[in-house]
């Protein structure tokens, strides 16, 4: 994606006139106010996609250190505009996706979707169940959602439904690979809010939630496992049947699928070494993450999540499963070290500026002088922050742009801060289920031409406001049993 001159305009407008036209607020210091006209253009161009994220980032970087906005020592200035790049958090993100470069390079995120198959695969039903538990296997390990579905899973699905001459351009999407373009679609958005290193975005919430509550509230790895888990395992049990309901397959039953899943796995061969070992490294990584260790010996063995992430990358270099060369060539894992530090450091500023306590008591006094209570009001403000997902194209730049004011507004009008923010966090990913371009997974399934616009965006809907009912409803009743709040 090159440089796009419409978007970059009406992006540096925006900028503009935040900067010189709008008159500074009340309670708004000059500076955060123009580190917001800087942040809101960059949202802007994200939106727009005038340019690729990344060069975005080094550009808003340069605009950060020149102007001065967070201190007015040019040495100071830079310093400020680089410091999230030693953000573990955003390494843990980094490192997480040069690990699953070893899922693909192995084999063995496919060879695992092409078991599941083999053991399920009778009827076009359980394909689909087969399709969404390998996207949930996987997701530990695959913080780039778009890599595990649509880059994983995806080409294992439209195997699939090519062997049963279901294909788009023969007008034949309706006899299984509509039902399962879907169910592959969204399984994503349900994995993704499951485990902190589902989605390159949930660091982002985690580090923002601490923020906000002055680190009083730190969601650990396991701590957020385990409060996604039984909406999560809902959502996911039930979203297939809901698919199968609006877009019922043509081909009910699928024997084929079982001899075509045994015969790639025949053609894979015996588990290689590499298989093995990353197997073995998979499964110490989850181990650590989820602090069993320390839970069994006493806290004195907990690993930090990012120290482990690096355990788990020096294994695959030690072991020869990932080559230096491959780390290299992950130009994803680098652009998202890259865009991350840039987006976390502006919101960081603006915060420390004081722009989102300002933002966040504006949210509160309108919303609080309709007296809902926290509870209606707090509902009204999750809705708002999902919904207004139409907007964007980039569940980061969507966070990044929202989150922590409405977050802030919500703990303001009363909401328990660990359940507001498992709320939040579990509506930041719920949101990519809505359109075809809500994040990066969604073109590639979209693009295959098995769902209609019309459809993608019907079924988008519909799962939404399922899966918020049961992250509300159940998850909030899951999450009072854990003491969470």
């Amino acid at each position: 994606m090159g440089f796009k001159p419409i978007p970059s305009v009406i992006a540096l407008a925006l900028g503009l006139i935040i900067w010189f036209v709008i008159p500074v607020p009340q309670g708004v210091t000059p500076q955060a106010w123009h580190l917001l006209a800087m942040f809101v253009g960059v949202i802007a161009a994200i939106i727009g996609k005038a340019m690729p994220i990344g060069a975005l980032s080094i550009i808003a970087i340069m605009l950060v250190a020149l102007t001065g906005v967070t201190n007015d020592k040019p040495s100071k200035a830079m310093a400020d505009a680089l410091s999230s790049f030693g953000s573990p958090l955003i390494w843990l993100i980094g490192v997480a996706i040069m690990i699953s470069r070893g899922l693909l390079k192995t084999g063995l995120g496919a060879r695992v979707g092409y078991i599941f198959i083999g053991l399920w695969g009778k009827r076009t039903i359980g394909v689909a169940y087969s399709l969404a538990l390998v996207e949930l296997i996987l997701a530990p390990i695959t913080p780039s959602n778009t890599a595990r579905g649509g880059g994983i899973i995806h080409p294992i699905m439209k195997s699939i439904a090519s062997s049963y001459d279901s294909d788009p351009e023969k007008g034949t999407e309706k006899k299984m690979g509509k039902f399962l373009a879907l169910v592959n679609y969204h399984a994503n958005p349900i994995s993704s809010a499951m485990f902190i290193t589902a989605t390159a975005p949930n660091p982002l919430v985690v580090d923002l939630v601490a923020k906000a509550t002055n680190s009083n509230i730190h969601i650990s790895w396991g701590t957020w496992a385990l409060a996604m888990l039984l909406p999560g395992l809902v959502s996911m049990a039930i979203m297939p049947l809901i698919i199968y309901w609006l877009y019922p397959p043509e081909l009910k039953q699928t024997p084929n699928a079982v001899a075509f899943a045994k015969e790639r796995l025949k053609e894979q061969g015996p588990m290689t070494a590499h298989e093995k070992i990353m197997l073995v490294i998979f499964a110490v990584l989850l181990l650590l993450w989820a602090g069993i260790p320390a839970m069994i010996f006493g806290p004195s063995l907990t690993v930090d999540p990012t120290t482990t992430a690096f355990i788990g990358l020096t294994l695959l270099l030690l072991s020869g499963v990932l080559t230096w060369d491959d780390i290299l060539k992950e130009k994803s894992a680098w652009d998202t070290i890259t865009w991350f530090s840039a987006l976390v450091m502006m919101a960081t500023f603006l915060n420390k500026l004081g722009l989102i306590t300002w933002f966040s008591g504006v949210l509160e006094n309108s919303i609080g002088s309709l007296g809902m209570g926290w509870m209606g009001s707090c509902s009204l403000l999750l809705l708002a922050y999902l919904y207004a997902h139409y907007m964007f194209a980039s569940t980061t730049a969507h966070i990044t742009a929202m989150f922590a004011a409405f977050y802030a507004a919500g703990l303001a009008l009363g909401a328990p801060p660990m359940l507001f923010a498992l709320l939040m966090a579990s509506a930041s990913c719920i949101m990519m289920t809505l359109t075809h371009y809500a994040t990066g997974t969604s073109p590639v399934i979209f693009g295959s031409g098995y769902v209609t616009l019309g459809e993608w965006w019907k079924a988008g809907f519909i799962m939404s406001v399922v899966e918020l009912l049961i992250f509300v409803v159940i998850g909030g009743v899951w999450w009072k049993v854990l003491g969470y709040y």
